[in-house]
């Protein structure tokens, strides 16, 4: 979560510092609530399976998870909780205005790819073998 904030604080820096790069079009702020809904609908069915099986949600200790979750919104993403937050800083990009925010977003995937999932999948290999392995081959990283 502090990772997402420090992008979100970054593209709200970059949208006041910058003095070009503004958009504005028909739609932009209800496209924004939008996004924000789809978020939060996304990240409250990418919960609710570790709820319901009542194993840990924290990215930073992937080696206690205790069940292999593949279902739900699992089947079109190993990692719709970080699809949840990059649809976020695209809302907040869109409330802001300011076209280069998508580079923002882009390092936030790019961040993410290297320092969290890479670990955690390669943790994940560890504790769950074939079965995560094959879920690995069949579903995509983030949509």
């Amino acid at each position: 979560m502090i990772v997402f904030l420090l992008f979100a604080l970054g593209m709200y820096l970059l949208s006041v510092l910058l003095p070009f790069g503004f958009f504005d079009f028909f739609g932009r702020l209800p496209m924004a609530k939008v996004l924000v809904i789809i978020a939060m609908m996304v990240g409250f069915l990418s919960l609710l399976p570790f709820l319901m099986k009542k194993t840990t949600v924290d990215p930073t200790k992937p080696e206690k998870a205790t069940v292999l979750i593949t279902n739900g919104v699992y089947r079109f993403s190993r990692n719709p909780m970080y699809f949840s937050l990059l649809v976020l800083l695209l809302a907040f990009g869109l409330i802001l205005g300011n076209a280069f925010n998508t580079i923002i977003a882009a390092g936030f995937v790019s961040y993410m790819n290297r320092f969290q999932i890479i670990p955690e999948e390669r943790m994940l290999l560890e504790t769950f073998g074939k079965p995560y392995k094959e879920y690995l081959s069949r579903t995509r990283r983030w949509f």
